[in-house]
């Protein structure tokens, strides 16, 4: 499968794959293809990837859990720099995992990238002083079309790591840290998504 193998269908979840490059490294340093149209669809995974984009955050912060309602993107995740804890929850009505999350540790070390195809929604927590994020994207972003859901709803059970803190009936992250101390950091949107009930299904 020339320079990448993939793991599919990851936590029992139809669709999510983790991908490990093949890094070629010596004492100078390494070489690594982040990304290969031909060793994809030799997986058998057939996307046309339209936008990269690319993020920088600090320790603490949590991004999401974000969607996209009328213009649903899949989605290759990595982290370039640091590392986060990257998770996607499945929406799709009818799926037989609908509700359930998957979770992978992304870091600059050990290279992953993670497949989240559309129907899913995605978030992920920084746990290093700073960690630099990119993803390919298969849809352009349209504005309005954003939709969340509370990154701590106690009927999905993310499982965020490092993270301490009880659950108050909503989003708002007040009184949650990381095991160090570190508060954790939303923007004002993120702390106001509903729970699974309540979310958009696709």
């Amino acid at each position: 499968m020339g320079q990448i193998t993939v793991e599919k269908n990851v936590g029992g979840i139809e669709g999510l794959c983790v991908i490990q490059p093949a890094v070629h490294g010596d004492k100078r340093g390494y070489f690594m293809e982040t990304y290969s149209q031909r060793d994809m669809e030799e997986a058998g995974i057939h996307i046309n990837f339209v936008q990269d984009n690319q993020s920088m955050s600090t320790k603490g912060v949590l991004r999401g859990l974000h969607f996209q309602k009328q213009y649903p993107q899949t989605k290759l995740v990595r982290a370039i720099r640091g590392s986060v804890f990257d998770v996607a929850v499945d929406l799709r009505s009818g799926s037989a995992t609908y509700g359930k999350w998957y979770g992978v540790e992304l870091t600059e070390e050990n290279k992953k990238q993670f497949l989240i195809p559309k129907g899913f929604a995605h978030g992920f927590l920084v746990l290093s002083d700073e960690a630099e994020f990119c993803y390919k994207c298969d849809d352009f972003w349209h504005p309005n079309d954003e939709g969340g859901m509370a990154w701590n709803d106690p009927e999905i059970g993310i499982r965020w790591p490092q993270v301490i803190g009880k659950y108050k009936g909503s989003a708002d992250p007040s009184g949650y840290t990381l095991e160090d101390g570190t508060p954790l950091n939303f923007s004002e949107k993120d702390t106001k998504w509903l729970g699974l009930k309540d979310t958009f299904h696709f």
